[in-house]
């Protein structure tokens, strides 16, 4: 009897152990294969590897924050611990997911909100961007209910699980990857900013628009889903249409989404009215029709991070162990790129 039940031990210590290598290989190969491009994917990796309830103010939206915010600047400039979590053109929808999804590591203070795609690109989710809005966010009820508001049925097998999306990377890995394989504390110190470098000239927006057009139903759902979530959690939100030329009709939505903000009593600001303020100069500072260049969102960043302290309690994290990756993100910034 007592053999028997040496037996059944050294099997069941066996499966376990089979159990345990299965994991463990597909949790590397996952790391080494995941998608690492700063169009949404490396945003996503990075805020995973934030230390836990350490983000005071979360950016998110498109890639008008990632290209647009730098989040060293406000750091630098105010000790604010920020975090880009966005993707390329990201509906409302998705971001609304994405806040859960930070919720879950992070204890915001303040969301600022891009409100380009509802006015961009309406409900239209390029399919050539659901990868960087999906790939890396974690299993759960979360990331399932945001594919499916997201995806039809049959695209939902491209999109879940994620390793099959992206298990046919061998070929394309690179020294990234391999760095990437072993987790680090280097892994925090990205901060979701990714800069643009070319210069695009005589773009203005459109800014004598008064009238009102509607956002799309599922956008102004998933809008309120957001304003109600942030309410019931006791954080503040800020919406903000960064800097970029407008036209006359998207004009028209964020005039709405302006009035549901007020009706709300969310603050609400388009930056495009305060170019001159921030010393925006329209031939020099923007990369193309739609983001800034690094020395475009360098200016924007400094005056967010003003707008940030005027309006919102945000502590001075500046000289906190616990932030050190910010200092470490500032300065790889000023190596990289220069002083701002």
């Amino acid at each position: 009897m007592k053999g028997m039940d040496r037996k059944k031990g050294r099997i069941f210590c066996i499966r376990l152990a089979f159990i345990v290598i299965f994991v463990l290989i597909m949790y590397f190969a996952s790391r080494l294969l995941c998608l690492k491009t700063k169009d949404g994917s490396s945003q996503c990796l990075g805020m995973y590897a934030q230390p836990r309830d350490t983000v005071d103010v979360v950016m998110l939206g498109t890639s008008h924050m990632y290209c647009d915010v730098n989040p060293a600047i406000l750091w630098e400039q105010d000790g604010i611990a920020s975090y880009v979590f966005g993707a390329a053109e990201q509906p409302l929808w998705v971001t609304y997911y994405y806040l859960i999804e930070v919720c879950k590591y992070q204890s915001p203070k303040l969301v600022v909100l891009d409100l380009y795609a509802p006015a961009k690109f309406k409900d239209h989710f390029t399919e050539e961007y659901f990868g960087e809005n999906m790939y890396n966010i974690r299993f759960s009820l979360n990331k399932l209910r945001m594919i499916a508001s997201s995806c039809t049925l049959s695209q939902i097998n491209e999109y879940f699980p994620s390793f099959f999306g992206f298990h046919s990377r061998y070929s394309e890995i690179n020294d990234e990857d391999i760095e990437y394989l072993i987790p680090s504390e280097k892994d925090a110190d990205f901060k979701g900013y990714n800069p643009f470098f070319e210069r695009l000239e005589g773009m203005e927006p459109t800014l004598d628009v008064t009238d009102k057009g509607d956002i799309t139903p599922k956008s102004e759902i998933y809008l309120n889903k957001i304003i109600d979530y942030t309410k019931k959690n006791n954080i503040e939100l800020f919406l903000v249409v960064n800097p970029y030329p407008t036209t006359a009709q998207e004009e028209l939505v964020y005039n709405r989404i302006h009035e549901i903000a007020d009706s709300n009593k969310v603050l609400f600001r388009s930056t495009n009215y305060n170019s001159e303020e921030m010393g925006l100069v329209f031939d020099e500072d923007y990369n193309d029709e739609s983001h800034l260049n690094y020395s475009g969102s360098c200016k924007y960043s400094s005056f967010l991070s003003d707008l940030i302290k005027e309006n919102y309690d945000i502590p001075d994290r500046r000289g906190d162990p616990r932030y050190e990756s910010w200092d470490r993100n500032a300065e790889q910034m000023s190596e990289l790129y220069g002083e701002y």
